[in-house]
C-alpha cells in the first residue's frame, strides 16, 4: 500500500511539536501580515463558503497585495485553476484579491498526462470533468479500467462514503491504483458539510488500497504554488520563513504547512467551528487539545480573516 505523506524541502526540518500552551488568537491580520511576502491561502471556508464570498477576507487579501505581497489561492478543488477562477467569479471573489490559483486539479491533470496510455475510471460528479478537458483520455468502467481518478462522490448532496462500500471493495479486489484529486474529507456548502474525495480515498486506504493524494497536506501542491509564485516575482523564489499558509483545516492546511516548513494562520470559522463551541465563542482549551492531538501548532488563530 502507498499512502503518500507530506515531504520536506531539502534542508528543512519538520516543526511539529506537542502543544502545551493556549494558541495566540488575533482579531486582525494586519499586524501579522508584515512578517510575510507570500500567502498560500485556502479558498473554501476562508474566502467563501461555497455560496458567497467573505467580503472581509477578500478585502484583507487585497490589502496584503497592495502592500507588495503575493497571494496564491491554494485549493483542493478537483478542477484546473482556470475552472476554479470562474467559480470564484460567480460567487463574488474579486480577482484583485489574489495573484494566481494552484489547485489539486492542476496536480491531478499532470498525473493524468503522464498516464495517457492507460484507461481510467472517473469516480466523481460530471462537473469535475474539466480535469480531463483537452486530453486524449480513455475512460473505462471499474471492471476493466487501469486506474481510478477520484474527484468526489457522484452526488454529494445525498450520498455518504457508506454508499461506496461495494464499489471500493470491487476496486480493491482488482488492486486498482487511485489518484485522489481532492484530499479534503468535508467542506462547507453554505451551512452544511458535504463529503469530498478524501473521505473515499481514506476509506480505500483502510481497505488496503493504494492512493496518491494530489492536494494539501502533501508536498506537490505546495511545490507547484512556490514555483508559480517565483514566476510572478521575476524568478525570485520566496524564503519559506516569509511564507504564510492560511486555512481552516487541521488535517490539510495546518498539517500541510507544518510538514512543508511554513507558518500557518488557522481560521476558526471554517469546518472546525462547532468543535470549539461555535464560531463566535471559541473554547481555548478545546483549540489547544486539538492542536496537541495533531502535534502541530499554528502561528496564530483568528475567528475570520479580517485586515
Amino acid at each position: 500500500m502507498m499512502h503518500v505523506s507530506p515531504s520536506l524541502p531539502d534542508g528543512h526540518t519538520l516543526p511539529c511539536r506537542k502543544v502545551k500552551t493556549l494558541p495566540h488568537i488575533i482579531e486582525r491580520f494586519a499586524p501579522l501580515a508584515r512578517h510575510y511576502d507570500l500567502l498560500l491561502c485556502d479558498v473554501w471556508g476562508v474566502v467563501h463558503n461555497g455560496l458567497v464570498a467573505f467580503a472581509p477576507a477578500c478585502a484583507a487579501l487585497r490589502r496584503f497585495r497592495e502592500r507588495g505581497g503575493t497571494v496564491i489561492l491554494l485549493t483542493n478543488a478537483p478542477r484546473p485553476g482556470a475552472s476554479v477562477q470562474r467559480i470564484l467569479d460567480r460567487i463574488g471573489v474579486p480577482r484583485d484579491a489574489y495573484d494566481a490559483i494552484t489547485s489539486s486539479g492542476d496536480v491531478t491533470r499532470d498525473i493524468v498526462k503522464s498516464r495517457l496510455g492507460e484507461s481510467l475510471f472517473h469516480l466523481g460528479p460530471p462537473r469535475d470533468r474539466p480535469i480531463f478537458a483537452g486530453l486524449p483520455v480513455t475512460f473505462a468502467p471499474v471492471e476493466s479500467t487501469d486506474y481510478v481518478v477520484c474527484s468526489g462522490l457522484f452526488d454529494d448532496a445525498t450520498e455518504t462514503p457508506e454508499n461506496y462500500r461495494e464499489l471500493l471493495a470491487a476496486m480493491r479486489a482488482r488492486e486498482l491504483f487511485m489518484v485522489c484529486a481532492n484530499p479534503d474529507i468535508v467542506v462547507e456548502r453554505g451551512d452544511t458539510l458535504v463529503y469530498c474525495a478524501g473521505a473515499l480515498a481514506d476509506a480505500y486506504v483502510a481497505l488496503g488500497g493504494e492512493v496518491l493524494y494530489c492536494g494539501k497536506p502533501h508536498a506537490p501542491i505546495y511545490e507547484a504554488a512556490l514555483d508559480k509564485a517565483a514566476s510572478l516575482r521575476n524568478g525570485e523564489a520566496p524564503l519559506l520563513a516569509r511564507v504564510l499558509a492560511i486555512g481552516d483545516s487541521v488535517r490539510t492546511d495546518l498539517n500541510g504547512a507544518s510538514a512543508f516548513g511554513i507558518d500557518c494562520l488557522f481560521v476558526v470559522s471554517g469546518i472546525h467551528a462547532e468543535d470549539f463551541g461555535g464560531v463566535g465563542t471559541p473554547n481555548l482549551s478545546g483549540l489547544s487539545a486539538m492542536f496537541a492531538a495533531a502535534g502541530v501548532a499554528p502561528k496564530a488563530v483568528t475567528l475570520g480573516l479580517t485586515w
